[in-house]
């Protein structure tokens, strides 16, 4: 048996003795690597994964639109985020405040702010207690306090004064209370129709927001009780034109062409009328009215019809304001519209086409309109609805025109007596309007669309006054929620990052030491003696 060499034995003891001591720790750190890194790439997939985009939230804007007739108030609400610096604004309630519009308190202006009450407790339940305070509430006021700051600018600053003080002592962000002039009317209200149209914007398959491609803009109609107006873009060009104003929406420009005639409002207009046949009747005790109904009668003071600037130049000279007149309905469409005819001056301009009436000049109306207010309520009343042609729309305003007081009163559904005498004299001045005013014909008629709102929200300009109202309010960045909160997850990643790191390093070190070692021993396996 050959003797063992001690040369060969202290090299094995000393191999037997480091794999002992090195085999151990190199499993510990190759286990805490391997778990370092399985557990960084799996907190930062949950990280990302699991993480989820929040709104910031609604944002709420209160628009009051003080019309000549009566105030009606609505409550907007958009994601704070908006879309091209727009806001996706949609309309959330509505209110009519009790009582005619705010420049019927010319003379008595403290009046005014209580019937705002009921309207403004129900608004308060309708947003967020803790949003009240960063919403928003502006009082546009139109054509009724137009001509009231014309007539007593006194008065008119009175009545802006008492509602802003008002509003000063409620719980929302009063902006002011302004008077909007006329071309501003009529582009918001173009600006309400094409918005709610959906020709701004559209969903597409992914559920986000786009311009729709190759969607044209329709024209808006707007019939107030002082006002209307008319608005549409023009292929004509602008400089023939004074009355086009830019808008941008959605990261578009528009150029609208827009009038506003003062004094051809519903209420306005018929007044003008009542004036007018006084003027031409023989007597003030008992005037013909060929457009009221058969055998309806009336008193009414001349305050009510020849106090207002828009009958001004037709005023008589022994001009009483309480004095009664008495007007009886003769229900005579043919000469209701002889008489309505009178109200348009279609002479100023014999140069054109481009200037129908009054001397004003406007581009040929062109494309689809939308026709709302005091427009869709007409024509509801004579029972049509959307479009319909022009031959139907005079066959039933002629039907409507012949029906005694009686008759009316089975045939209206919300039979009013303000409205229902009236309706005549509506649809006649729609008529003069639309066909000799505007010069839509058999042909182009059928393009207007009478339409009194778009699912839940009105055709209002006060939805077209928000939306451009949202361009200068800041948006909010969306949201981001994570499983973790960023000081954990970057404070973990940290850890094993330094983990994994340490331990590569030991076993770095682990493999040198070992490379060494067989070198050793390689060396001492040469000059081992035989």
């Amino acid at each position: 048996m050959e003797s063992l060499n001690p040369f060969t034995f202290l090299k094995c003891i000393s191999f037997c003795c480091f794999r002992m001591l090195t085999r151990t720790p190199s499993v510990v750190a190759q286990v805490f690597l391997l778990l370092s890194i399985v557990l960084v790439i799996a907190i930062a997939v949950i990280q990302i994964n699991q993480q989820q985009i929040l709104s910031p939230g609604l944002k709420y804007g209160i628009v009051l639109d003080a019309g000549s007739s009566r105030t009606t108030v609505y409550v907007y609400e958009w994601p704070a985020e908006k879309e091209n610096d727009t806001g996706v604004v949609s309309q959330t309630f509505k209110c009519n405040v009790k009582g005619p519009g705010i420049s019927s308190y010319g003379s008595n202006p403290g009046a005014l702010v209580k019937p705002f009450d009921d309207c403004l407790n129900k608004v308060k339940e309708r947003i967020p207690v803790h949003l009240h305070k960063n919403t928003s509430v502006y009082l546009g006021a139109t054509a009724g306090m137009r001509l009231l700051r014309l007539q007593n600018e006194t008065a008119a600053n009175e009545v802006l004064a008492s509602i802003q003080s008002y509003f000063r002592a409620q719980p929302f962000e009063f902006r002011g209370a302004q008077i909007i002039t006329g071309p501003e009317e009529g582009v918001y209200g173009w600006i309400t129709a094409n918005y709610l149209m959906g020709n701004f914007l559209e969903r597409n398959l992914w559920r986000t927001w786009v311009h729709p491609y190759g969607k044209e803009t329709m024209g808006a109609l707007d019939l107030g009780g002082a006002s209307t107006q008319i608005s549409f873009i023009s292929e004509e060009p602008q400089e023939n034109f004074n009355s086009t104003l830019q808008v941008k929406l959605y990261g578009y420009n528009y150029n609208v062409y827009t009038h506003s005639f003062q004094c051809y409002g519903r209420d306005e207009a018929e007044k003008r009328l009542l004036a007018l046949l006084l003027q031409k009747s023989n007597t003030s005790s008992n005037v013909g009215n060929p457009c009221y109904p058969q055998n309806y009668n009336t008193a009414l003071t001349m305050k009510y019809f020849s106090g207002s600037l828009c009958t001004q130049s037709l005023r008589p000279a022994n001009y009483y304001p309480n004095q009664l007149v008495n007007f009886h309905g003769t229900g005579d469409p043919g000469l209701c519209q002889e008489m309505v005819s009178l109200l348009f001056n279609f002479t100023a301009c014999r140069d054109g086409e481009d200037c129908p009436f009054n001397g004003i000049h406007r581009p040929k109306v062109k494309g689809n309109f939308v026709a709302f207010s005091g427009f869709y309520y007409t024509i509801n009343a004579l029972n049509l609805s959307g479009h319909f042609s022009l031959a139907d729309f005079n066959s039933s305003m002629w039907f409507f025109c012949s029906q005694s007081w009686a008759q009316l009163q089975f045939m209206l559904p919300n039979f009013e007596e303000i409205y229902a005498r009236s309706y005549c004299f509506s649809a006649s001045f729609i008529y003069y309007l639309l066909v000799h005013g505007y010069n839509f014909d058999a042909e182009t008629w059928p393009q207007i669309h009478f339409q009194k709102e778009v699912g839940n929200s009105s055709i209002a300009w006060s939805l077209g006054y928000m939306l451009s109202l949202t361009n200068m309010i800041p948006a909010e960045g969306k949201l981001i929620q994570v499983p973790l909160k960023p000081s954990l997850f970057a404070g973990l990643l940290i850890f094993l990052t330094a983990t994994a790191l340490l331990c590569l390093l030991f076993l770095v070190y682990l493999c040198i030491v070992s490379r060494n070692q067989k070198n050793i021993s390689r060396v001492e396996h040469v000059f081992l003696p035989e």
